[in-house]
């Protein structure tokens, strides 16, 4: 699936664990509420026992199996954003996506290096993105802008341009996914040098989203996948 952003387009719009926004996040009413919104793409959580969800303490009540959200998703024209929560599932996600005919159609994220080695290895032709940082770094809790301020945003920021080179070799992907809060334009500059298209997570206010567009990045992922479109069109 062709990430990089043309030149004149608008970011590709991915709904955060389908619109978690909008209904219960990875549930089939959440997928089913993203492709209403008309994201190009809808992401959502692996576990490891191949049901959607972001961690074993988050499985949602209806608990939807990997094999049905596919099923769903095959029958509408958007791209599958597969985040792969833990090492050691690469295979089966593999299979899955093969014996659904979604090849052309998937990319696959993860924050553990040692998974996107593995795609690599599996299924070199199918988009990988390393996911940075991982929630140890506490990233995840920094809103913008007051997370700017912060010196520890500030400072990953900073060294992001020469991180993302060592970062995408080390993992052999050929996406980088990167928190808003370390998004710059030197950042995506670095990636794009790559060869390395960049989707920016997870942007859920209008002015956020218009000031990740203005630097560059390829995609932007949005629990409000409405919103993000809505942002980008205005």
């Amino acid at each position: 699936m062709e990430l990089r952003r043309a030149d004149g387009a608008r970011p590709l719009v991915i709904g955060h664990r389908g619109a978690a926004a909008v209904a219960p996040e990875n549930t089939l009413a959440s997928l089913e509420a993203a492709v209403a919104a008309g994201a190009d793409l809808v992401e959502f959580d692996i576990s490891p026992d191949l049901t959607l969800a972001h961690s074993h303490r988050e499985v949602p009540d209806d608990a939807l199996a990997l094999d049905a959200a596919l099923e769903f998703l095959r029958a509408h024209d958007v791209g599958v954003h597969l985040d792969l929560k833990r090492v050691g599932v690469e295979r089966e996600v593999v299979d899955a996506v093969r014996r659904h005919r979604l090849a052309g159609r998937a990319v696959f994220s993860t924050s553990f290096s040692r998974t996107t080695r593995r795609l690599a290895s599996l299924a070199p032709e199918l988009p990988r993105a390393i996911g940075y940082p991982r929630d140890r770094y506490g990233i995840s809790r920094f809103r913008w802008p007051a997370g700017l301020t912060a010196t520890g945003a500030a400072a990953l920021r900073a060294a992001m341009p020469a991180r993302i080179p060592v970062l995408v070799r080390w993992a052999r992907a050929d996406v980088l996914a990167l928190h808003h809060a370390l998004v710059s334009r030197a950042a995506v500059r670095s990636a794009h040098i790559c060869g390395v298209p960049v989707l920016a997570y997870t942007a859920n206010d209008p002015a956020l989203v218009r000031r990740l567009e203005a630097m560059g990045v390829d995609a932007i992922v949005s629990d409000d996948p409405g919103m993000a479109i809505g942002a980008l069109t205005r």
